[in-house]
């Protein structure tokens, strides 16, 4: 199995405060494996990154809330998910992977709605595996529904348009990571991009930025993304969210301190009012946090 970097271990207060009850939309944890053992078939394993290291990093860049996303690493089993949010209290809340409403007992269901899981994300890598099927998706979907649950949506590496035919006529909210896996080198002429673009138009699509770093083809500071997150922003800027993804699984190089990846999203949106909507108020709307 691959080896991936671990998360920058000291994390730095960023150039500006952000602003109260700020959200981290994304993040995962992981381990320690003692605890927490990987699913057999597993397409990866990340070095250990707790909830304290975590909620270490939130507290260095003054984020108060966050969003626990269940990894593909643990499949069906979210212990880890459940043991972070007890610890973590109730300004977090999770989401968990698709696979568990699969094979997840009704019992189990609702012991993760009552700990404060309010979504679920489909993976559409393929070589993470844990994918559904188009019936099986379209099951999830009527699930999600009577949950009150929204559809988060981990993009293929090649973007959208190979699987967007799965969820595009969705009537729940629904959330796509990492802007959707647009190919930053054709910038604002992506087909995916786009195409996101054209969902946002629907009224119940989001779009989470995050990922940045890694979609950029410049390289650090990752100029080249923003045009592409202000044409998200300037299409949705009241469905738009913004996630660290620490602790940056895959990482073939070593991650950039995370205060650098908020302080991105400061030159996405210049504004206190657009990073207010994108920080606060907007996650605050789509995971149910009190405002």
């Amino acid at each position: 199995m691959p080896q991936y970097h671990p998360f920058h271990p000291v994390p730095r207060t960023p150039n500006a405060k952000p602003p109260a009850l700020s959200c981290d939309s994304q993040f995962h944890v992981f381990g320690p494996a003692d605890r927490y053992p990987v699913r057999p078939g597993a397409a990866f394993e990340m070095p250990t990154a707790t909830i304290d290291n975590a909620l270490k990093m939130h507290r260095a860049l003054g984020i108060e809330r966050g969003i626990i996303v269940q990894a593909t690493t643990y499949g069906a089993d979210h212990s880890v998910v459940l043991d972070a949010l007890s610890h973590a209290g109730s300004n977090y809340k999770g989401c968990s992977n698709a696979i568990v409403l699969k094979e997840g007992t009704e019992s189990y269901i609702n012991e993760l709605n009552q700990a404060g899981v309010g979504g679920a994300r489909f993976t559409f890598r393929k070589e993470l595996g844990l994918g559904l099927n188009q019936s099986e998706f379209q099951r999830a979907a009527d699930l999600l529904r009577e949950l009150g649950w929204y559809a988060k949506i981990q993009p293929e590496k090649d973007g959208i348009l190979g699987s967007v035919e799965y969820y595009e006529n969705l009537d729940i909210p629904v959330l796509i990571d990492h802007f959707g896996r647009v190919d930053a080198a054709l910038g604002i002429n992506d087909p995916n991009l786009k195409k996101v673009l054209e969902l946002l138009d629907k009224g119940n699509f989001w779009v989470m930025l995050s990922l940045g770093e890694k979609i950029s083809v410049n390289g650090y500071p990752w100029d080249d993304m923003l045009p592409i997150a202000r044409a998200l922003i300037d299409a949705a800027p009241n469905r738009v969210v913004w996630s660290s993804d620490w602790p940056h699984p895959l990482s073939v190089k070593a991650p950039p301190n995370d205060a650098e990846l908020l302080e991105l999203l400061y030159r996405y949106a210049p504004t206190a009012a657009e990073q207010q909507k994108i920080l606060v108020d907007n996650p605050a709307e789509l995971f149910g946090f009190t405002r």
